[in-house]
């Protein structure tokens, strides 16, 4: 993914990500607190070697409200959004999470498993 700094920011594309310094646990948090957003980080970990399109998680809710769930990992640092003509291509954050806060997302990863979330994560 072709990345760049601006202002503070690292810029996939068009669209603002935080840097790996500006992430932090409590942001991180907020945003893994959520239910949807949860599922969305469960779903990309599943083969975090191919990002997924937004379209792709439509059976968590509306496109609108993928959206919003989608700009709200990014926001926190938890996503990367890529533009690729008129899809967004979404992956996980791994590497910085895991230097930042290491263990903490296969944690989280791994109690989403144990919760109630969206019929979409049932296999």
């Amino acid at each position: 993914m072709k990345r760049e700094q601006k202002n503070g920011y690292v810029r996939a594309m068009s669209l603002p990500h935080p840097t790996t310094e500006q992430i932090t646990l409590a942001n991180v948090l907020v945003a893994l607190g959520d239910p949807t957003r949860l599922a969305i980080v469960a779903q990309l970990a599943r083969d975090e070697a191919t990002p997924m399109r937004c379209g792709q998680f439509l059976d968590l809710g509306s496109k609108t409200n993928i959206s919003y769930h989608v700009a709200k990992l990014r926001e926190a640092g938890v996503i990367y959004t890529e533009v690729s003509g008129t899809s967004r291509l979404i992956s996980l954050r791994r590497e910085d999470l895991d230097k930042l806060f290491p263990g903490l997302l296969d944690s989280i990863i791994a109690s989403a498993a144990e919760i109630a979330l969206p019929i979409a994560l049932e296999d």
